[in-house]
């Protein structure tokens, strides 16, 4: 097990694109959108994982992911819970951390979230210029939601 502890931003910009280092095509899907816990199925590039997140408190979360066979994550895609997410996530290193953006695609867009994971809730960090509002506390912005 893990804690998870992140921080989310709503895109104001599309200047992430020139800083990032590289991007993957993400897939994925909810088994479970239960309030107390997630259970989602994510295929990235060629790997598939299933991760299981407990409910947030704050911008804290357990979570614990598991690499699965491709066939197992295409098998298990079919059994989601309403819509299979598509988007690019683009990585950026900005101020000593690296901003996970992702641009989400289908009726979703032009929706793009950029998400940094810290070490505790209280690290301060620097915001780079591609993000705006703080969305960490809105789940409406939550995948799981979407």
């Amino acid at each position: 097990m893990s804690l998870e502890i992140e921080r989310k931003y709503l895109v104001v910009s599309d200047s992430y694109r020139a800083l990032a280092e590289k991007s993957s095509h993400i897939r994925q899907g909810y088994l479970s959108r239960d309030k107390e816990r997630t259970v989602r199925v994510r295929i990235v590039d060629d790997k598939a994982f299933l991760t299981i997140k407990g409910k947030n408190i704050g911008d804290t979360r357990v979570e614990f992911e598991y690499s699965i066979p491709m066939e197992d994550a295409s098998e298990l895609m079919s059994l989601c819970i309403g819509r299979v997410i598509n988007k690019t996530r683009y990585f950026v290193p900005y101020g000593g951390k690296t901003w996970e953006v992702d641009e989400f695609v289908g009726d979703l867009s032009p929706l793009v979230l950029a998400e940094v994971e810290l070490s505790n809730s209280s690290e301060s960090f620097e915001l780079p210029p591609f993000v705006g509002k703080d969305v960490t506390y809105d789940a409406r912005y939550y995948n799981s939601n979407l």
